[in-house]
């Protein structure tokens, strides 16, 4: 099984899929998916995939900014699917609005790669070789997450 946590640049890694509100905060995680597992795997085989499909995780599924009443949406990248409920950016061929989206959207995302930035950056132990075991190694990641929040939350 060992070869399964190899990723794409050639390294051991394992999955942390994270939800991350407009504050940097991890408020949804999934981690122990071997390194080589595609993104789009892990987030239609999570928890937070099935509780988005059946409308129960954004109840409401509206909110308001300004006058303007929205619909509530998670933001990801390429790899994942469009669903009424996410936004990814446009590919292959784009006009100037699409480029304006996608450059819009990925000013919106910076936040996200900030987040996992301040978490590596905190945790450097996350970065290199861990001898734990494949069991113990998700539950370290989750408590570097859980931290993160802490340190957000009080500055």
């Amino acid at each position: 099984q060992g070869s399964q946590y190899i990723n794409r640049k050639g390294y051991f890694s394992m999955v942390l899929q994270a939800l991350v509100d407009h504050k940097g905060r991890f408020t949804n995680i999934n981690v122990g998916w071997p390194g080589k597992v595609h993104d789009a795997r892990v987030f239609k085989n999570s928890g937070l995939f099935r509780r988005l499909q059946e409308g129960v995780y954004f109840p409401d599924r509206k909110i308001t900014v300004g006058d303007v009443e929205m619909p509530i949406v998670i933001l990801g990248d390429p790899a994942y699917p469009l669903m009424p409920w996410l936004m990814k950016p446009y590919t292959g061929a784009l006009d100037s609005e699409k480029e304006l989206f996608n450059y819009r959207l990925s000013k919106c995302r910076m936040v996200v790669e900030c987040a996992f930035g301040c978490l590596k950056g905190r945790w450097r132990s996350l970065l290199t070789h861990s001898d734990l075991s494949e069991t113990s190694i998700p539950i370290v990641i989750a408590a570097c997450c859980v931290l993160h929040n802490l340190c957000e939350s009080k500055g």
